[in-house]
């Protein structure tokens, strides 16, 4: 299982039917991806990053991530909407770790 996450924070004022339009479309261009499962949208409430906001995905194995990379939704999500509205970003990738045999 890969978890797919990403924090960022968005040019548009907080509240604004802008932040409130960028986030829906998030949720129906992303979640409807086949291979994605439990996607969130989070806010972010510690004041120790100025990030606002954070996405998180599963995906059963590494096909199913790649086939989200490439699937055309996400490429027009992340050309149309997140290249010109979101400001800053931090994503990361997780599997479950699996210390070594000793």
């Amino acid at each position: 299982m890969i978890r797919h996450t990403v924090v960022f924070r968005l040019r548009h004022e907080p509240s604004s039917a802008e932040e409130v339009a960028f986030l829906a479309d998030a949720e129906r261009h992303l979640a409807e991806i086949p291979g994605v499962e439990r996607f969130e949208r989070l806010r972010e409430v510690s004041p120790k990053n100025s990030f606002s906001f954070g996405l998180s995905m599963e995906f059963a194995d590494a096909a199913a991530y790649e086939a989200y990379n490439r699937h055309p939704s996400h490429e027009s999500f992340v050309r149309d909407r997140w290249v010109p509205e979101v400001v800053d970003f931090m994503e990361i990738d997780y599997v479950n770790y699996e210390p070594p045999a000793s």
